[in-house]
């Protein structure tokens, strides 16, 4: 029986450190290991009966080839200098859309105010019944109402009982501000009304002392005395003056003035305030409640075909004109309301003076009404006093 014996020793003569290559190492270690050989402490092995080199028991590890580049390389993104560049553009391009669509409200403010004067006056030539035609025009603007709130172009509103009492009085003024208007177009030149009309700001001023307390500055004062000279010297070489229409317009202003008061004076509180838009659609429905059965006793029903055949009317022609003239009297007053939600009041009575100008210019041309040059230096200088009115309306009194 063969005996073995095991000799234990701590020597490690038989051992050789095994020295990585780095060459085998993938090249992204290369650069941030070190390595350092290792001597490991083992005990020496040895058999008696055959003894052998323990060397080739350490595995050498197999060459790793070195990782081919794809191509490929990480960048990282510049963020652009100004961040806040398409900002500045987008808000840029906002402000351009504003005004365009500002621009566009005011063409249109302008053209349906001179097309309802124009078809307006072409009726009540033929047709001489101002308070029918009134109320036909509030007729078709109270269906355009239901229409607008039927089909959810504007909201419709709730109305309590208290504030159709507050509106009452507003819809009456506005019901005879209109109704004189028409009453002046049919005795008189369109032009020569619209002269007159330029004296609202005379009515305003008075009225708002009067009833709300708010004395005029000198300024406004001063500002008054173009409009009523330049009224005064258009009436003087008016060819179709006569005082009907003349007396007709002045009513037309106080009217339309005691409207703007009483809404300061009446709707004032918050819980009784509507917007301009609903304000006036409510009033025009009001308008012609109260109007209709001022016309079924006056003038009765004169709009029928029969009435208007007697009376050697095209009734085609006549319809057709009065169906117009309400659309364009309902549309200018409703984009008139949503130019003021835009713009200041101050920018909105220029507006409208410029829209005075436009409106006497063109009916004169349509018309070819007979103009003298002092009347138009009398229309000229009233309009001029509108102007610099609604410029003096922005310097406000010194407080003591």
């Amino acid at each position: 029986m063969q005996t073995s014996s095991f000799n234990l020793s701590n020597s490690t003569a038989n051992l050789k450190p095994h020295r990585l290559n780095p060459t085998y190492l993938p090249s992204p270690l290369k650069s941030s290991v070190n390595f350092r050989p290792i001597t490991p402490k083992l005990p020496l092995i040895c058999c008696s009966s055959s003894p052998r080199n323990l060397g080739h028991w350490i595995s050498t590890p197999s060459p790793v080839p070195e990782r081919q580049s794809d191509g490929f390389e990480v960048k990282a993104a510049s963020v652009p200098d100004s961040a806040d560049g398409g900002d500045a553009a987008a808000l840029k391009k906002s402000k351009l859309m504003e005004t365009v669509v500002l621009g566009s409200l005011f063409g249109l403010w302008y053209l349906f105010n001179i097309y309802f004067n124009i078809y307006n006056k072409q009726v009540l030539k033929v047709f001489p019944n101002p308070i029918t035609v009134t109320t036909v025009q509030f007729a078709v603007g109270s269906v355009i109402v239901f229409l607008m709130w039927t089909l959810n172009l504007h909201k419709r509103p709730k109305i309590s009982g208290a504030q159709l009492l507050a509106i009452l009085p507003l819809a009456m003024v506005h019901t005879l501000g209109n109704l004189f208007t028409n009453m002046s177009l049919g005795k008189v030149a369109v032009s020569f009304t619209h002269t007159i009309k330029a004296m609202e700001p005379f009515f305003s001023v008075v009225l708002s002392a009067m009833f709300l307390g708010e004395m005029p500055t000198p300024w406004v004062v001063t500002s008054l005395l173009p409009i009523a000279g330049g009224v005064a010297l258009a009436s003087m070489t008016e060819a179709s003056f006569n005082w009907a229409g003349f007396w007709s317009a002045m009513a037309s202003n106080l009217s339309n003035q005691s409207r703007n008061v009483l809404s300061k004076k009446f709707m004032v509180k918050k819980e009784e305030s509507l917007d301009n838009i609903t304000l006036f659609s409510v009033i025009t429905i009001m308008s012609f409640f109260l109007l209709a059965p001022v016309t079924l006793l006056t003038e009765g029903v004169r709009v029928t075909p029969a009435y208007l055949q007697s009376a050697g009317l095209n009734v085609k022609q006549v319809y057709i004109r009065s169906l117009l003239a309400a659309i364009c009297f309902h549309a200018y007053q409703q984009v008139s309301y949503m130019i003021l939600q835009r713009v200041s009041p101050v920018t909105h009575s220029v507006g409208n003076c410029v829209k005075r100008v436009v409106v006497i210019v063109t009916s004169v041309l349509f018309f070819r009404t007979p103009v003298s040059p002092i009347n138009s230096i009398g229309t000229g200088v009233a309009l001029a006093g509108v102007f610099l009115y609604s410029q003096v309306k922005r310097i406000k009194p010194k407080k003591a």
